[in-house]
This record gives structure tokens, sequence and C-alpha cells, in this order.
């Protein structure tokens, strides 16, 4: 009896591993997967894509060059702006501005403003004047009236018939740059000068200012940057001997624009300016033409920046202003006042430290940027 009942448990035990095998296997396996049908009929098997190699008439595989992506176009450098760099002398006139009719105290408030951003007493107290005869011949009461004929007169003053950079054909034409020390003479040939070799000049730089150490290694690295040739001489030597030397030079190959960097006069010594007087007179000679002398001033001196000019023009002639550093502490009246009182016209602003920083002057867009 006990032998039937082990054999009848062993019987159960193998009948349901087998179940179990069977049903494991059809789980593990899944279901056989059907070709698919389109509206109940078998799709046919879609045909093999075979792409032939390109071959010539003899049959022979032909290679085909490789696709060469063209590489990005990199963006011009954006130019600086006036709009951009003249914040702090646009904050000047912000006291002035928003107000909703002419009084009294509006022209205090413009009178304030005009001597606070450096245009001097005189050149203010006659702008004012013209601006009350305006009001009261035009009527005009409100005070955003005051500001566009404001606008308007300031922009008409600073019109010239020539603001540009001459160069005459033909000639070894020579540009002396003059200005104290500390101005940024140095720094400003070296971005003019690759401006003009960009442009397609042949320029030469003269380090005539032999009594700053730095000076001619700096020209140097501006000169080797811009592709132009460099003249230098022994330190302490005669800036005049220099300079003359670079124009030879420049005449011997065919150099069509000579740059001359001058020492940091001082304006208050008139022996060193009657030395740049004698530098003004040898750049001139033959084969030397003196087409522009540029004072250098920086814009943040204000009204010191005018007797600067005063006494460089009484000496060498000044042809145009270069005002650096008119992105920084810089109010800005400085123009009106060196073109007011000395005729003479601002031809490059310095926005910025970049080669690109250094831009002709553009009265209308200088004194949009001032009021917005």
């Amino acid at each position: 009896m006990t032998l039937l009942i082990v054999i009848a448990v062993l019987a159960v035990v193998l009948v349901g591993t087998g179940v179990f095998f069977v049903v494991s296997k059809g789980r593990s396996s899944g279901p056989e997967l059907e070709p698919p049908r389109t509206g109940g009929v078998l799709a046919p098997p879609r045909p093999t894509e075979v792409v032939e190699a390109p071959v010539d008439e003899t049959g022979t595989l032909v290679e085909e060059p490789p696709v060469v992506e063209p590489e990005p176009v990199p963006e011009p450098p954006k130019r600086p702006s006036f709009r951009d760099r003249l914040a702090k002398a646009r904050a000047t006139f912000a006291g002035f501005l928003g107000r909703a009719k002419i009084d009294e105290e509006t022209w205090d408030a413009l009178e304030e403003a005009l001597i606070r951003a450096d245009l001097g007493v005189g050149p203010a107290t006659d702008l004012l004047d013209t601006l009350r005869a305006r009001v009261k011949d035009e009527g005009l009461e409100t005070g955003d009236q005051l500001v566009e004929i404001l606008k308007a007169e300031m922009k008409s003053r600073l019109q010239v018939e020539d603001r540009s950079l001459h160069v005459d054909e033909g000639r070894t034409n020579v540009w002396l740059f003059v200005g104290v020390n500390g101005v940024g003479k140095t720094t400003t040939i070296g971005k003019l000068g690759k401006r003009q070799v960009d442009a397609g000049h042949s320029v030469v730089m003269a380090a005539g200012d032999t009594f700053r150490a730095a000076a001619a290694e700096q020209l140097g690295t501006w000169a080797e940057r811009s592709g132009a040739t460099l003249v230098r001489g022994a330190e302490g030597g005669d800036p005049s001997a220099i300079i003359f030397d670079a124009i030879e030079s420049a005449a011997a190959k065919g150099a069509d624009l000579v740059l001359a960097d001058t020492a940091g006069r001082l304006h208050t010594k008139s022996n060193l300016m009657e030395e740049l007087k004698k530098v003004r007179r040898v750049a001139d000679r033959d084969p030397g033409h003196v087409t522009e002398v540029l004072l250098v001033i920086d814009a943040t001196t204000g009204q010191n920046g005018l007797v600067q000019a005063r006494q460089f023009t009484e000496a060498t002639e000044v042809t145009g202003v270069v005002l650096t550093k008119l992105d920084g502490s810089a109010k800005g009246g400085i123009v009106f006042a060196i073109h007011t009182e000395l005729g003479i016209p601002v031809k490059l602003v310095g926005l910025g430290e970049t080669a690109d920083d250094l831009i002709d002057f553009d009265p209308d867009a200088f004194v949009d940027a001032l009021f917005s």
C-alpha cells in the first residue's frame, strides 16, 4: 500500500513539471508574428534600395570628393556708438530734462548743466542767449520744445565744411601728433596707423618721443600689429632728426604716410614749445609734406584741455583735435569749447581701448547721445 502511494505522488510531480515546462516555453518564445496585411491581403515585401557607385566610361570606380562644410563667416566687430559710451556725460543733463514748461527754473537748470558739462562760461552764456531769443520769437512753451532747439543749435555750431584727414597723392605726407604726456598720443598713432594700413596706405611710424623710455617700444608694438614700419633713434636723441630720418625712409620706400610721435611737452614750458616748433619746421622740409597736425586731448581734463589747445595751436598750427577717453568720466562739453573759441574741428574721438574704438567724430550722433 505504501509503495502505491509513493508511485502516485511521483506521477503527480512529473506531470506538473511537464505542464510548467510547456507553459514557460510558450511564454518565453512569444506569439509568432504574422506578416503585415493591407486591406486583408498580404503586403508585398519592400524592395531593397540599391545605390550604384559612380564609374567612368571604362568602368573604373570614381571616387567622389569629400563634402566640405563651409566655414562660418565671422561677424565684423561692432563699431562703438556715442549712445553706448556717453552715459556719464548724458547724466550731466538729466536734471534739466523732463520739465513740463519753460520758466526761470528751467533756464537755471540748463545753465548749470552746460557749465557742469565743461562748455565754459563764455560758450554757455552765448548759447543760452541764443536759445532765449528763439523761445521768445517762436513762442515756445514746453521743456521738450526747448530740448529740441538746444540740440539743433548745438549741432549747427559743430558743423564744419571739412572734417577729413588729408593725404595728398604723390607726396610723402606727414601727420604730426602733439599733446601733453598721458593723453594717449602713442596709442592714437597705433590705432590710426592700423586704420590707414587697412585703407591701403603704406605707413611709417616715427618714434619722436625720445624722452619717455617706453614710447618707442609701445609704438613698435603697434607698428608690428598694423603692418607699418617703425623708425626710432637713441633714447634722448633729437626728435627732429628722428622724424626727418623717418620721412626720408618713407620717401625711399615709396610710402605715402608718416605718423610722427612727439614728446609730451608741457604747454607751460616756453622752451619746450619752441623745440616743438622746430619739429614742425623740419617735418615740412622736402621730401616731407605736413598735411595734418593733430592735437590729442584727454576729454576728462575739461577746461584744461582748452588751455592746451591754445598753446599748441600757436606753436604748431593745429589742424584738428583727437579727443580720447570720451567713454570715461568726460562731460563732453570741451568739444564745443574748442570748436567755438578756437575754430579747430574735432576729427577723431576715442571711445574705448581697442583699435576699432577710435572713430570719426559725428556731431549729430554726439549731440543726440547727450540727451537720449
